[in-house]
């Protein structure tokens, strides 16, 4: 059983920038494809970005391409999301997630482990 735990959110002004970590136990660590996920109000929770094993492959959803970076430390098993120039409509709940499995995938009915979340609020 793999357990996750996020942090670094918080409340930035727009243009801004936070990291967000997620610490993995319990599990082999770099056996894992590593998503971070974002839930607002009202919506659906979507994938941000996602990392494989090695940190080789990477996907990243369309509004945050430029700004937000994905990567991660096998060896302190963490994965972190660095979020640059965010925006208002950044504001939501964000996850980390872990997938059993090779491969990069979108729905989070792939991911077979989540944290508690972090909340990131960006005031305009």
């Amino acid at each position: 059983q793999v357990q996750l735990v996020e942090s670094g959110g918080g409340l930035v002004q727009a243009g801004g920038s936070l990291r967000l970590s997620c610490a993995a136990s319990g599990g082999t660590f770099d056996n894992y494809v590593m998503g971070w996920f974002r839930q607002a109000p009202g919506k659906e929770r979507d994938l941000v970005a996602a990392i494989n094993w090695s940190g080789t492959s990477t996907y990243y959803t369309g509004s945050v391409k430029g700004r937000f970076t994905i990567f991660r430390d096998n060896a302190k098993n963490t994965v972190s999301l660095q979020m640059n120039s965010l925006k208002p409509d950044d504001t939501a709940a964000y996850y980390c997630a872990a997938r059993r499995a090779v491969g990069l995938r979108l729905d989070s009915n792939d991911y077979n482990y989540w944290g508690q979340g972090t909340q990131v609020t960006v005031s305009s």
